[in-house]
């Protein structure tokens, strides 16, 4: 049996180079290491250098409006008060109402008192708030220039009422007033009065509510 063949020992110049080898490792290394603290790539830029100055020019939000909408969100239009579902129709204007005066018939006999009433139309294309109440209402009898009667003279407990009139809507006093055939005066309303004449006068009734006046009158005969 041989003997194992034995290990060449190196060279003291290996040893060197190797030595060499490894202190240039390491330089490499610690140098690695003070630029990665010094200059670590993953820091962030500095806010000031990539954030743009703000303008000069832009004023300063006030506390009042620090709950509004950024400068650059479309504006809110303001709500129009025509537009608002709360404020409801409109007050009735005399361009909106057609106002006429009716009586149930046109000749009445001797001792028959004529029944009158007021016909409203909104003649408009939108509802319409209106008083038509007795406070607001007014009945009056001519006989050419000369008139006779108004309801108002000697009116007792006047009324509101407060309705909407559709667009277009048509509606009639209910309950028809009654005229007693007399003459009437503020002054007169707890006296005898005196009857308006028959035998085929001829009368005429207006009509007004809320202001605006009849279109025309409503003829009748008294015998």
């Amino acid at each position: 049996m041989t003997d194992a063949p034995r290990r060449r020992r190196q060279s003291p110049a290996v040893y060197r180079r190797r030595r060499l080898a490894a202190a240039l490792l390491a330089l490499i290394v610690i140098g690695l290491v003070v630029w990665l603290v010094v200059a670590p790539p993953w820091r962030s830029a500095p806010a000031a250098d990539t954030a743009p100055a703000p303008a000069a020019s832009a004023p300063a939000p006030s506390t009042a409006a620090s709950d509004a909408p950024p400068s650059n969100a479309p504006a809110t239009p303001e709500p129009s008060p025509t537009a608002s579902a709360s404020d409801g129709p409109a007050e009735c204007t005399p361009a909106d109402i057609k106002v006429e005066a009716l009586s149930d018939k046109s000749e009445y006999a001797q001792g028959e008192n004529p029944q009158l009433s007021i016909r409203l139309t909104n003649s408009s294309a939108n509802p319409c708030t209106m008083n038509v109440g007795t406070s607001a209402q007014s009945f009056t009898v001519t006989s050419g220039s000369d008139v006779w009667w108004r309801s108002t003279d000697c009116q007792s407990e006047p009324s509101d009422m407060e309705v909407t009139l559709a667009a277009g809507q048509t509606v009639t006093s209910s309950a028809p007033l009654t005229w007693d055939r007399t003459r009437s005066s503020v002054g007169s309303c707890d006296s005898e009065r005196a009857f308006a004449p028959g035998g085929g006068a001829t009368y005429h009734l207006s009509v007004s509510i809320g202001g605006i006046p009849s279109t025309g009158t409503a003829s009748f005969i008294l015998q």
